[in-house]
């Protein structure tokens, strides 16, 4: 009988081992994908792709292993060797080797149906998706998602740091929490279900619990636009907090949770923002402006006739980045105050004009990264609101129910984070800052 007792030291080392200097003319074990061969004649060299990124290998005729072996990209090696500083190659060394162990090989005859070894894959992105499983090899497409990963983790930390719970909330709803039609519908053991639109309903349910909550999880939109700028699945980063002292609370935690994000980015993932050649913007100062007074101030900027009243336009979007990243120096800007009619049943109205609501949109460069704002919090007001838009208070009484038994005043917001990738990167498209897209033509891979 054999006891499990955890993880065993293994002498296979990490480019992060090498790095700190101690290995630098001893022999090192790696692990790794071919990702390039350059045979130069009498020695050639060999690319190992691993997690953190490239290891230059030097292969010679006295290199054991491969008798009867032809290395090819695809196949994974175990290479065993001397590690030496080597300013021309990938972090700054290399490794001369003495033995490769093959682990795997690609199936016969096949070759890689994307020049993934090339700096840039200069490819349609309908090929990229296409071929994701391999596109994501190349090192470019690899550092999107790391710096994406790095939004996350920043946004974690900084809401444990600042007292948020995190919490995990059903994807299988009963109830559609935005309004619309726009949702994608379940058949549930002869019931009717959907894929939930927002945690909305269960975030402000869990302020009642945590005071503080928040999510990084999926939510689902069955909306049949074909735009650079919507997915029918995205991550969505939420937050929601209690005892508010207005909207502005929500603001200026967001723009506090930015700022320590890109802090962290700075420090944990400076390779990739490198490798990319990200300039990260400085969020730690964002002008507000009302909803009508922005859609007034482009209008008259860019002579532009308002055409909606109730909403803001993509084309406004842009216009109002553009204006406030010239009048003001911000890549951000953040547009309160929207109308109430396009807001949904749970937004808290403005007391001084209830027309409008204690909301806000978040523009990132002239695109909508975030929406969030006060929630009504008094049961009596949560009814009367649903009523005049014409709702049934009975379809939802299990929401309803915190708000019966008290509620602080809260808000909370919600992060686009494949959009706000998209825009930190330049990138023109969602679906290049998503790693498997889902959108009306996309189901696979």
């Amino acid at each position: 009988m054999e006891f499990i007792k955890g993880i065993k030291e293994k002498d296979v080392l990490e480019i992060s081992d090498i790095l700190t200097g101690d290995w630098f003319g001893k022999e090192v074990v790696l692990r790794g994908f071919v990702h390039t061969v350059r045979d130069m004649g009498e020695i050639s060299f060999v690319v190992l792709r691993k997690y953190e990124g490239l290891v230059q290998c030097v292969i010679d005729s006295k290199v054991k292993g491969l008798e009867d072996k032809t290395l090819k990209e695809g196949m994974t090696i175990e290479v065993k060797g001397i590690a030496a500083t080597e300013d021309r190659a990938p972090n700054g060394f290399e490794v001369r080797l003495t033995d490769i162990r093959v682990l795997s090989e690609p199936a016969k005859d096949s070759t890689m149906p994307l020049p993934i070894s090339k700096w840039k894959l200069n490819t349609s992105l309908e090929t990229k998706l296409s071929l994701r499983p391999i596109a994501l090899r190349n090192v470019r497409e690899r550092a999107i998602f790391k710096i994406q990963e790095g939004l996350v983790r920043g946004f974690r930390d900084f809401m444990f740091q600042n007292h948020f719970t995190e919490v995990r909330t059903p994807k299988i709803v009963a109830g559609n929490a935005e309004g619309g039609a726009n949702v994608f519908k379940l058949e549930y053991f002869g019931k009717k279900a959907f894929l939930a639109q927002s945690p909305q309903f269960y975030k402000q349910t869990m302020v009642g619990i945590y005071d503080r909550v928040f999510e990084a999880a999926p939510v689902f939109r069955a909306e049949k636009h074909n735009t650079t700028r919507h997915l029918n699945e995205y991550t969505s980063l939420d937050f929601e907090m209690g005892y508010i002292d207005g909207f502005e609370d929500i603001m200026d935690m967001e723009a506090a949770m930015l700022t320590y994000t890109f802090e962290f980015l700075k420090k944990e993932y400076a390779k990739e923002l490198k490798l990319l050649d990200v300039k990260l913007p400085a969020a730690d100062n964002i002008p507000a402006v009302r909803f009508d007074e922005a859609k007034q101030l482009v209008a008259e900027k860019y002579d532009r006739k308002i055409k909606n009243p109730y909403d803001l336009e993509p084309e406004e979007e842009i216009l109002i980045g553009k204006y406030f990243k010239e009048e003001h120096n911000s890549d951000f800007v953040f547009v309160t105050h929207y109308p109430s009619k396009k807001r949904p049943f749970y937004a808290m109205d403005d007391p001084a004009d209830n027309k409008f609501t204690l909301s806000f949109d978040l523009l990132f460069k002239g695109m909508e990264v975030t929406t969030g704002g006060q929630r009504i919090h008094n049961y009596e007001e949560q009814v009367d609101k649903m009523v005049k838009r014409g709702m049934d208070p009975e379809e939802f009484t299990n929401y309803l129910m915190i708000f019966k038994h008290g509620m602080p005043p809260h808000g909370g917001l919600g992060i686009g984070l494949e959009r706000l990738t998209m825009k930190l990167l330049d990138e023109q498209n969602v679906r290049e800052t998503t790693l498997f897209p889902r959108d009306v033509s996309r189901l696979e891979p």
